[in-house]
């Protein structure tokens, strides 16, 4: 494609687990900005600048080149030396930083003149310690007390902050060819001399410090960076996953960037195992864990690798709620939707501690259970987790059906609660057909089709597990569920199911793409899904680059909008496995081609979290969202769900047995996925076009695996 976009604000951002830099494209940090060095949701390093005898560099080339660092190149204007003018161009310097325990930063200046050169390399560091949530909402509340201290014999500048029982600190240490380095003026000053020819060198290393952890940098000697840990985790992390060959090159670079994303977000302060964590939701808002952003990322991943499944499913049981609190909106048996780690969650000042503000989470946890259990096959996994499932079931019938309709709906207690806990988080993403705002209390569609699902797999999981007096009940309440939804969710003038009930228990008749997660989860009837999926591809909810969250013709209808009208990736892959699901295998490669030939405008192909809702066209390009996160979790899981709409994969391992249903688009010629994994067998599978016919073929390279080739269906009931 002839552009390259780039994806995000114009800035340098890199992260390895919870720490993360957003900078500039020159290497420069603006206190006035939301850039910075973060580490568990505090701002580290609010400044930094860098400087040659009082003037700046100037800037030629910088980009991030990896998940964890990236290079800047700059040269020098003209400047007056005590010996001299040293003319422009004449000095290059190079800044490498890496982000591992800490961040560790080369500094490289190059004498490219015939003459010697001494100056003054000044360099201005910062320290506000804000809270994540205070740079994001660009409001600061000054408390506590900074400290500023300057250590001549170490060559290091401690920065420390305290309020009451709250501490963090950061030390800037040097070490330097040369004089070594001195402090004033707020400046950290290198007296630099290099011979023409020359290299002058120096390490820097951001020590980030709270209570509980001292992030230290390593570097090997002659300025090669250190093989960390985290770098041996990701790099057994890409050889574990499922591996793609495709002769697309997109497909190909698509799959292959998300798989390295997905890996440069993992949490390593929450491993459990180095084949059991959970990914970040996204840089640079949401590194930290997110309930239904970790389930749905499982559930994406599954055919790559269920390493997420198991990490989320743990460390979420581990938060899973036990009590009531309304500042919370926890009940006992709830999942939790986001943890917080800053100054203003240690103080409560925002109820992410964690906050459950999240209505999908608890059932996507059943469905991300047994969906994993059906790529492993081990029951064990069914009876360790089996009482968490039972309060997932209990919380479902006793909090998650606030007035005993029958129907999920919700309502926040805290005052600073969520006006929306759907996936569709926005305050604004609700409306009505005249655009105005639904008020709580609010049934989405999506949350009956997912208890629906979760009733069905768990009944499933419960016959596994020697109690079918438990799974007949399940399997009752979700054949009650699916005829009271059919019955009040339906609406025949539209050809469509209602986005939701509002508090008066009416159909809320706004076009949305939520109605697709009901296409994925099973509980549309297959009588009526053809209007469905024939719906969305009407010119007012089908962009070219995606299927839009709210339809055009609303009068809220924005599609710069987080969730008015935007394109989010993961919702489509969801809808291309509803419409999979039903029997629409073409229109599922049809979402899956225009999302995936909006990845081939972006640098690298790296999917954003959303992009705008406005119409493609020849010539034309996506537009990025402003804010949007890249990366993010569940948009690089996307295309895993896109494939596994078009080769139509699901996994049977507690039978020894994986299905197959390919329907390969003519845009797709071929497709191998080798090395994965179904219980203890491995597999590698070819799928190829032969004229109008998908083939396919299956070669077990470890273990027992039957494959067979067998349609999807919905949930009978």
């Amino acid at each position: 494609m002839p552009l390259d976009l780039q994806v995000g604000p114009p800035v340098l951002a890199i992260n390895q687990g919870s720490t993360f830099v957003v900078s500039d494209l020159d290497g420069g940090i603006s206190d006035r900005s939301e850039m910075g060095v973060f580490a568990s949701d505090t701002r580290f390093v609010s400044y930094w600048s860098c400087a040659a005898n009082g003037e700046p560099w100037e800037r030629l080339a910088s980009a991030a080149t990896a998940y964890n660092s990236c290079r800047v190149y700059l040269s020098n204007p003209p400047l007056l030396t005590e010996e001299g003018e040293v003319a422009e161009g004449t000095l290059g310097l190079t800044i490498d930083r890496v982000v591992g325990e800490g961040v560790h930063e080369h500094l490289d200046l190059a004498n490219y003149s015939q003459q010697p050169v001494r100056l003054n390399l000044e360099i201005v560091v910062r320290a506000d310690f804000a809270d994540l949530f205070e740079v994001k909402e660009h409001r600061f509340v000054r408390r506590g007390r900074i400290v500023t201290e300057w250590r001549p014999e170490k060559g290091e500048l401690e920065t420390s902050y305290v309020h009451d029982d709250f501490a963090r600190r950061f030390v800037y240490r040097l070490a330097n060819d040369g004089p070594a380095p001195h402090y004033a003026n707020g400046r950290v000053t290198f007296d630099v001399s290099v011979e023409p020819g020359e290299v002058w060198h120096a390490c820097c290393d951001y020590v980030l410090a709270d209570v509980e952890m001292t992030r230290t940098p390593r570097c090997h000697l002659e300025g090669s960076l250190s093989p960390t840990q985290a770098q041996a985790l990701q790099n057994r992390w890409l050889r574990q996953v499922t591996s793609l060959r495709s002769s697309n090159e997109y497909v190909y670079r698509l799959y292959h960037q998300s798989v390295e994303d997905l890996g440069a977000l993992r949490l390593h302060d929450h491993d459990f195992e180095p084949d059991v964590w959970l990914p970040a939701a996204g840089v640079p808002w949401f590194v930290t864990i997110f309930g239904r952003d970790s389930l749905v990322v499982s559930l994406q991943c599954t055919l790559l690798n269920c390493a997420f499944a198991l990490g989320s499913l743990k460390k979420l049981a581990e938060l899973q709620a036990t009590e009531m609190d309304d500042w919370r909106d926890a009940e006992p048996g709830k999942i939790a939707h986001e943890i917080r780690f800053g100054e203003l969650a240690h103080f409560r000042k925002i109820p992410h501690t964690p906050y459950y503000g999240t209505h999908d989470a608890t059932s996507l946890y059943l469905i991300a259970l047994h969906e994993a259990w059906r790529w492993l096959g081990d029951d064990g996994l069914l009876r360790e987790y089996r009482d968490v499932a039972l309060r997932c079931l209990e919380w479902i019938d006793r909090y998650g059906d606030l007035d005993g309709d029958g129907f999920q709906e919700y309502k926040t207690r805290s005052s600073l609660g969520y006006e929306n806990v759907g996936w569709k988080d926005a305050g604004d993403s609700v409306v009505y057909p005249d655009g105005s705002q639904v008020h709580q209390p609010k049934a989405l569609c999506e949350l009956q089709g997912y208890v629906f699902d979760a009733w069905m797999r768990m009944a499933e999981a419960f016959d596994r597990l020697g109690e079918p007096d438990r799974a007949l009940a399940l399997r009752d309440k979700a054949a009650a569920l699916r005829a009271r939804f059919e019955d009040r969710f339906w609406c025949e003038d539209l050809g469509f199911y209602a986005f939701a009930l509002d508090p008066d228990k009416q159909p809320v008749k706004t076009i949305a793409s939520n109605p697709g997660h009901c296409l994925w989860s099973g509980i549309a009837s297959p009588d009526r899904a053809a209007r469905v999926v024939r719906r969305f591809f009407e010119p007012d909810m089908w962009s070219g680059w995606g299927i839009r969250t709210l339809s055009s013709r609303n009068p809220a209808y924005n599609p710069l909008s987080y969730q008015r009208g935007s394109v989010w990736p993961h919702d489509n892959g969801i809808i291309a496995l509803g419409f999979k699901r039903y029997g629409f295998p073409a229109e599922a490669a049809r979402v899956a081609r225009d999302v995936s030939g909006a990845a081939g405008y972006f640098g690298s192909q790296r999917l954003p979290e959303l992009w705008a809702g406005i119409e493609a066209g020849p010539g034309l390009f996506p537009v990025l969202y402003r804010g949007a996160n890249v990366p993010q979790a569940w948009a690089a899981g996307s295309i895993f769900h896109l494939l596994q709409a078009i080769l139509g994969i699901q996994a049977d391992a507690p039978h020894g047995r994986l299905s197959v249903d390919p329907a390969l688009p003519a845009w797709l010629e071929d497709i191998a996925l080798d090395g994965m994994h179904v219980g203890q067998a491995q597999v590698d599978l070819r799928f190829w076009r032969d004229g109008d016919r998908s083939r396919w073929d299956a070669t077990v390279r470890k273990g027992t695996l039957e494959v067979e080739q067998r349609a999807w269906e919905p949930w009978a009931t």
